[in-house]
């Protein structure tokens, strides 16, 4: 043997050697776990906060090397934009529920990598393919998933069955189209002696998400406003110049409230008995039926062409800038956190639709829509339901749109003025991606 080898075999045995000893007397030390940081949309407290808790505390105790900090970073808006900030200084959260519609503008940011990175079993592909189809048409592009649905919802009509049987309509059926709608909500508003409304027939919200409350009457009146790459928008299609007349018109009628309607306030002032039939998330479906003090319904969206409504909510992605070891955490922690049974508990607790036919399929989310039946409307109308509204410099086109929108239902431009000139400005910020 030659010298250099034999001093090279003694020092490594020397080594092993040393090593057994000192395990023998002094403890191993537990591995670094890996940390993930986790932004998710809410602020801080409240009982989604207290589930969110739970779910990472659930995940930690089946994963003791991976660390999951659940971070409330405020509203949606506040989360990319934190989100965002945090990846251009380098340090951006492992994960983040953001929305589906976010999708594009990380992408063009360069902030996310694609799902299909980390699955590499069969089962992996499986549990990616699991998911609604409709809910993936904002999770997927250029042959890539980017985004896997969590908090996804579809628009539903809620409506009062006690004020529908004062008005003589038939409690256990709401509106299904258009023309019925309008009827509905003319017997159903109320004026006092002195001439002023005190109950609205319909309300349908336009400040937060306006673009999104505009789809569940484009798509009725089978209209889609974006094109899949999101590189092109119709909004001076007439088809949607009609939609949003029809929505002019409601309010002109005295029917529905005048001008800009707040997201926020709506749920109350349906509780309160202002607005008999009002358009909200599926996700505020646990907290009506938390607070309504009376029987209500829940239906599709009236059709006028056809039928639908865009799926809303929010993915969860994972940033680039992480580590490999902190992307693959990360990876196990949503696909751990979408299994069908959390994902039925998750719908359950706030009203958000179970992402896949195997959350319904569940024992707990069977009993639920069997007790409480109006659960499943939302899955129901996932059929007929439309991608939301999402294009590459998403925030600035869609404030294009909004701004048109609001234009139009205060009466400072004609539907068909307010959609032009939404057209021409998403035109030229789209200019840069055609």
């Amino acid at each position: 043997m030659r010298r250099d080898t034999f001093l090279r075999a003694t020092t490594i045995h020397l080594a092993a050697a040393i090593a057994v000893l000192a395990g023998a007397t002094t403890p191993l030390h537990a591995q670094t776990p890996v940390e993930v940081q986790f932004y998710y949309p809410v602020a801080v407290g409240g009982p989604i906060a207290k589930t969110i808790d739970g779910f990472a505390a659930g995940f930690m105790k089946d994963n003791p090397g991976i660390k999951v900090t659940p971070i409330y970073a405020g509203t949606y808006q506040e989360t990319i934009v934190k989100a965002l900030t945090a990846h251009k200084s380098g340090t951006p959260p492992v994960t983040s529920v953001l929305l589906s519609t976010d999708m594009f503008t990380l992408i063009d940011e360069d902030a996310i990598v694609p799902f299909d990175t980390f699955a590499k079993t069969a089962e992996d592909k499986a549990w990616m393919g699991s998911f609604y189809k409709a809910f993936m048409l904002n999770s997927q592009s250029g042959g890539k998933t980017w985004g896997i649905p969590f908090q996804r919802s579809t628009v539903v009509m809620y409506w009062n069955k006690e004020l529908f049987k004062e008005a003589g309509l038939d409690p256990e059926k709401g509106p299904t189209n258009w023309a019925e709608l309008k009827e509905a909500a003319t017997k159903l508003t109320k004026k006092d002696a002195s001439g002023k409304t005190t109950q609205y027939g319909v309300q349908i919200p336009s400040s937060g998400f306006p673009y999104w409350l505009f789809q569940t009457l484009t798509t009725p009146n089978d209209a889609i406003l974006a094109n899949e790459a999101g590189t092109q928008v119709k909004f001076d299609d007439p088809k949607i110049v009609e939609a949003l007349q029809y929505w002019v018109d409601l309010g002109k009628a005295g029917i529905h409230p005048p001008g800009v309607v707040e997201w926020g306030t709506t749920p109350k002032d349906f509780f309160e008995k202002k607005a008999a039939i009002i358009y909200t998330t599926t996700g505020n479906l646990t907290n009506i039926k938390a607070n309504a003090k009376f029987d209500f319904g829940v239906g599709m969206i009236p059709g006028n062409k056809r039928k639908g409504s865009p799926t809303g909510g929010g993915n969860f992605y994972i940033f680039k800038k992480s580590t490999p070891a902190q992307q693959e955490a990360a990876f196990k922690f949503v696909q751990w956190v979408t299994q069908p049974e959390r994902a039925a508990q998750w719908s359950i607790e706030t009203g958000y639709a179970g992402t896949s036919q195997a959350a319904y399929d569940t024992p707990a989310l069977k009993k639920y829509g069997t007790d409480f039946p109006v659960a499943l409307v939302a899955r129901d109308q996932l059929p007929v339901s439309v991608a939301e509204f999402s294009t590459h410099d998403n925030q600035r086109v869609t404030k294009a749109l909004n701004d048109g929108l609001q234009a139009a239902l205060t009466g400072t431009k004609t539907p068909a003025q307010a959609m032009k000139d939404a057209q021409t400005e998403a035109d030229r910020i789209l200019r840069a991606y055609k």
